[in-house]
């Protein structure tokens, strides 16, 4: 329950809130807290996202169709929709990967499963099987049947998803071109593709090379668009979201940096909560900042960083994968940025997953500068 000064800093946030033009620039789970809360509030929200993921679906579709990836669209499109849980669920939906499929022909199409079905399978997950869609996510499928309706557009494509799913605002590619995330090491090696730099603390456990900076094969433009809420927009915020792999792939696409340099808008970054084995091993809260400003080739106005506090029974599971708190370096942080709100916005989800608390991550983000958190 939140006391009297709680309610009185959210007001006075909600206040600064309240018909501006927000727009939130990253990739992967990070904004969809974010973007959710933030449809609740009368302003006008434009979600960009970043374009280079390189995995599951959204790389099969990539193979088969030459298609861009669709899967971070697919996450703020539901995260932004208001038309109601069925609809949500049908985009979030995936297709189980089977253990096997055989096409069947004729009438046997109508009598036999693939291999690997069973009792506990649904219909659904059998149909998926024969069908050669097994792994596939549901709302992918469907943002690439509108992309063909709409003769290969995919701004049109995302258009008819808004509508389909009533979303409280916008969703936005940041570029409409194909672009290959790359991490070149501080040993010399580079990484080739987004799903390989972002599991590489999976695959190798133990110390591992530095990032030394991250690039893009292609020199991908920004979607006009894009550039044009950013001209627009009152507050640009920055995650929350891994740092390589879902926020500075953003700031390399040709044009980004700039309009965002160029913008009247108050730029809002917010930092990790945990560092990422494999990325951001030993970063501090400054570090983070350093890496946002050294892309962006400019200053933020404001960083949101958490107190500091955790539970104690959750960091022995994170310490097990080489993830560990971002330190508070609280006096290095002012002296990188006008604006630092220092706050508890941790919030545990699932019982055991650490996330930022979208509510008061908000209120942190649009909280007037001379009113205290």
């Amino acid at each position: 329950m939140y006391d009297e000064a709680e309610r009185e800093r959210e007001s006075r946030a909600l206040k600064q809130l309240l018909y501006k033009n927000v727009v939130t620039i990253g990739g992967g789970t990070g904004p969809f807290a974010l973007l959710t809360n933030l449809k609740r509030y009368p302003c006008t929200i434009t979600a960009i996202v970043t374009m280079s993921d390189s995995g599951g679906s959204s790389r099969r579709l990539m193979d088969e169709f030459g298609q861009l990836p669709l899967g971070d669209l697919r996450q703020a499109l539901v995260a932004l929709s208001r038309k109601g849980t069925l609809w949500r669920e049908v985009f979030a939906f995936r297709f189980r990967q089977g253990q096997g499929m055989r096409q069947p022909t004729g009438d046997a199409a109508d009598m036999v499963d693939a291999p690997g079905s069973g009792p506990s399978d649904s219909q659904a997950q059998r149909l998926a099987r024969q069908a050669g869609v097994s792994g596939h996510s549901l709302g992918n499928l469907i943002i690439s049947a509108l992309q063909d309706l709409n003769e290969g557009d995919l701004l049109r494509a995302i258009e008819d998803a808004q509508e389909l799913l009533d979303t409280a605002g916008n969703v936005l590619p940041v570029t409409l071109s194909q672009s290959t995330l790359c991490a070149e090491l501080e040993d010399g090696e580079v990484i080739r593709g987004e799903t390989d730099i972002d599991t590489r603390g999976e695959k190798y456990p133990g110390p591992l090379a530095p990032i030394k900076r991250v690039f893009l094969q292609e020199d991908p433009a920004a979607c006009a668009d894009a550039l044009k809420a950013i001209r627009r927009a009152d507050v640009i915020v920055l995650g929350p979201g891994d740092l390589y792999t879902s926020i500075l792939p953003n700031l390399l696409v040709k044009g980004m940096a700039e309009a965002i340099r160029a913008s009247e808008a108050r730029k809002v970054y917010v930092c990790n909560l945990m560092t990422k084995h494999g990325e951001t091993d030993g970063f501090m809260a400054s570090d983070f900042v350093r890496q946002i400003q050294r892309y962006l080739d400019g200053s933020v106005d404001r960083v949101i960083a958490h107190d500091g506090s955790f539970p104690e029974h959750l960091l022995g599971r994170y310490a097990a994968q080489d993830q560990h708190p971002v330190a508070l370096d609280e006096e290095e942080l002012r002296k990188l940025v006008p604006e630092v709100i220092v706050d508890q916005v941790l919030a545990i989800h699932q019982g055991h997953l650490v996330r930022h608390d979208a509510a008061r991550l908000a209120r942190c983000i649009f909280a007037p500068p001379d009113f205290g958190l």
